[in-house]
């Protein structure tokens, strides 16, 4: 949900309201938020949306992620950019997403960004207390490494890891992350799947070759990329357009055999596997 205030034809909560009904008759459920995106603004829209029709929340998985601070909203003299996992800012950051998506619960909250001050036990204990609480179902990370992963997990039950992933973005395929996350039990959610659809123009023409021997398009073929990593990870969409979507939706069953992945990775990679 990122993007959603740059979408003209979603401006509109009925608008809105239509798309999120269609995503689910389409078996699309989650919805990742952030209290970052649009300034709050995105979390406020899809709570206008759901609002028209609060039978609806009970189809859909909402998920918020917190502790980024952008520096207009930093209050101290400097005006820096910064990450904050103290106690209270994540309940108020909570409870702000609560607010201004109109629900009582999130189904997964997630740490944004690894905060190099991030006390662990102070921050186990307000996210215990969070899903104690009722206002949250699970919890996550995004963005971290395994260490701050595997030290999280010592004191919650994590569910998943969000992180950039993609044919541009796959350096965690060959050093072990993503074994190892799936060795810890952690679902890899995959953001930027479709790295933004700025493929270099390389990489492009092997996608394209590829889809026209699988009778797929070019982003249906990089959506199956992603998923035959380790962990089968999860694609995350970027983009509101619902000719996107449904494009990824229609291709959800493709598979590519070993010789095709390894293809697609040398044409993004630039060079052959030793």
């Amino acid at each position: 949900m990122m993007r959603l205030m740059q979408y003209a034809e979603l401006a509109q909560p009925q608008h809105l309201l239509g798309f999120i009904e269609r995503c689910v008759e389409r078996g699309v459920s989650g919805f990742d938020h952030a209290d970052i995106y649009g300034g709050g603004d995105c979390e406020a829209h899809f709570g206008a949306a759901l609002k028209l029709n609060p039978t609806l929340r009970q189809k859909i998985q909402l998920i918020g992620k917190a502790d980024i601070v952008p520096a207009e909203q930093d209050r101290s003299r400097w005006k820096v950019k910064h990450y904050n996992t103290e106690a209270t800012y994540l309940v108020e950051a909570v409870e702000g997403t609560l607010k201004r998506l109109g629900v009582e619960r999130l189904d997964g909250f997630l740490l944004h960004r690894p905060d190099p001050l991030l006390r662990v036990h102070e921050v186990a204990r307000t996210l215990d207390d969070l899903v104690s609480s009722g206002k949250v179902g699970w919890l996550g990370v995004s963005n971290a490494e395994l260490l701050q992963c595997q030290v999280l997990a010592r004191e919650l039950p994590l569910r998943c890891n969000q992180i950039e992933l993609s044919l541009q973005a796959q350096d965690c395929a060959w050093d072990g992350r993503l074994h190892a996350l799936e060795s810890e039990g952690l679902q890899v959610l995959a953001w930027s799947p479709m790295a933004g659809g700025r493929f270099a123009a390389g990489l492009q023409t092997v996608l394209d070759e590829v889809g026209e021997a699988l009778n797929a398009t070019a982003n249906q073929v990089a959506l199956a990329w992603v998923r035959k990593l380790p962990g089968s990870p999860v694609p995350i969409l970027g983009s509101l357009r619902w000719q996107r979507i449904e494009e990824a939706l229609d291709g959800a069953h493709l598979q590519l055999d070993t010789p095709t992945w390894f293809r697609l990775a040398e044409a993004a990679r630039g060079y052959e596997v030793a």
